[in-house]
């Protein structure tokens, strides 16, 4: 069953992601580590040589990148199956994770694995699955994903993608990748800006704003087939697009009237109505899980603050008072905080705060922070940032800890957003 459920998924992967090639287009340099770090072994699955990468080494960098784990190395112990381990062998280490891989003779793969649990010595979980011989990277992120969940209760996101927009002198590029900066493709390349990119929650649609009519239009394209609508393209400017969590409607930020004023819209672009009514800015709109309230920026009360209003419309909540101004918020998956950018003292913050208690927490040492979202467990925190004048990508742990900066190869990036679970 487990091994029909991945397979189910690497389809649905592969649809979401044709023809992408294999090479990173980010460095990454992680700093800092989770306050109780998880010793776990991932030993070089037999029959991986044969393959153009190393499933093995793959898991080991996502699980890296985390910061929750200590990466115990083998030390030339190579065990394939559970008779092989010998458990006094790995002292110093909770779990391991062993497994092979099988080439056949049609192109695909068969890879099998099995996560151990070396104090108690039994098995926690196992998989197999069979897949082409491209789907390499795919698998282990899968596999990485499972030792998370496993090992931490919650889900792993190295299987989740991003987007972000990469600047080139005149030329942008709307880009999708992989969490780890590998599998890059450019959904859109264009000489005029693109801007805010926003995830559907199924992973199959972006919308995002392009100036290729001279002026700022919301597009929204699939994935799938490439094709687009242009669902908000009235009179003055038209951006920050934001998904409901269940595909039906769009909030966006329309100055067709003279204000700036968050409205709905659905993603064919009709049944428009506004449902904000403030004589300030109001923008960049983020559903909370529920679907019920949204979280804006404003500055209807003199500095750019951070609001919450029912989606039907009425009275608005303010919801910031540190800090100087706050600008782009996002819900967190599980609703109960939110992720935005602080500007004090001259630098911009990656900072959250509890719905319930109130407390602002400033996670980053500040910059060039902009455009924050939460990966779907809620986990880590990806933004945009700057350094030597580039513009770079960025994440930070939901407790500030562990923190990655994730360099481009060329160009400036800009206004990144973390994409959903995809359904298996």
């Amino acid at each position: 069953m487990r091994g029909m459920k991945l397979l189910r998924y690497f389809c649905l992967l592969m649809l979401c992601c044709v023809a992408l090639p294999a090479h990173a287009v980010l460095d990454i340099e992680i700093t800092g580590a989770g306050e109780h770090q998880i010793p776990v072994s991932i030993v070089p699955f037999a029959g991986e040589e044969n393959l153009a990468q190393s499933i093995s080494g793959i898991v080991s960098a996502d699980l890296a990148r985390s910061g929750l784990f200590k990466l115990v190395d083998p030390a030339g112990k190579a065990p394939h199956e559970p008779r092989d381990v010998v458990y006094a062998d790995w002292g110093g280490t909770d779990a391991l994770a062993i497994g092979s891989v099988e080439l056949l003779s049609n192109g695909r793969i068969t890879v099998k694995f099995r996560l151990l649990d070396a104090i108690r010595k039994t098995e926690l979980t196992g998989q197999a699955v069979s897949a082409r011989g491209d789907q390499v990277r795919a698998i282990a992120h899968r596999i990485a994903d499972t030792i998370f969940e496993k090992l931490t209760s919650d889900p792993g996101v190295f299987s989740t993608r991003i987007v972000y927009v990469n600047r080139q002198g005149k030329n942008n590029r709307l880009v999708v990748a992989d969490s780890d900066g590998y599998g890059e493709q450019t959904v859109l390349s264009a000489n005029v800006p693109i801007m805010s990119p926003a995830w559907s929650p199924d992973g199959s649609h972006l919308a995002y704003v392009s100036f290729e009519q001279d002026h700022a239009v919301v597009y929204v394209q699939s994935l799938l087939t490439n094709q687009r609508v242009a669902v908000a393209n009235f009179r003055g400017s038209n951006s920050a697009p934001a998904w409901s969590p269940d595909s039906r409607q769009l909030a966006i930020v329309l100055t067709r009237d003279g204000g700036s004023h968050i409205y709905l819209i659905r993603p064919d672009g009709t049944d428009l109505h506004q449902i904000s009514f403030s004589g300030g800015i109001d923008t960049e709109p983020s559903f909370s899980p529920d679907g019920q309230s949204l979280i804006f920026a404003s500055d209807r009360g003199g500095s750019v603050q951070i609001y919450r209003m029912p989606v039907d419309g009425g009275a608005a909540e303010r919801l910031t008072f540190e800090g100087g101004n706050n600008f782009s918020p996002r819900y967190s998956s599980d609703g109960k905080s939110f992720v935005f950018s602080n500007w004090s003292n001259g630098r911009f913050y990656t900072a959250t705060e509890d719905f319930q208690t109130r407390q602002m927490q400033v996670l980053t040492n500040g910059g060039w922070e902009k455009k924050p979202s939460f990966a779907p467990n809620g986990k880590l925190i990806l933004f945009a940032t700057e350094t030597q004048g580039r513009g770079i990508l960025a994440t930070v742990s939901s407790d500030g800890r562990v923190k990655q900066k994730m360099y481009s190869q060329s160009g400036d990036i800009r206004d990144p957003m973390w994409g959903p679970f995809l359904k298996q």
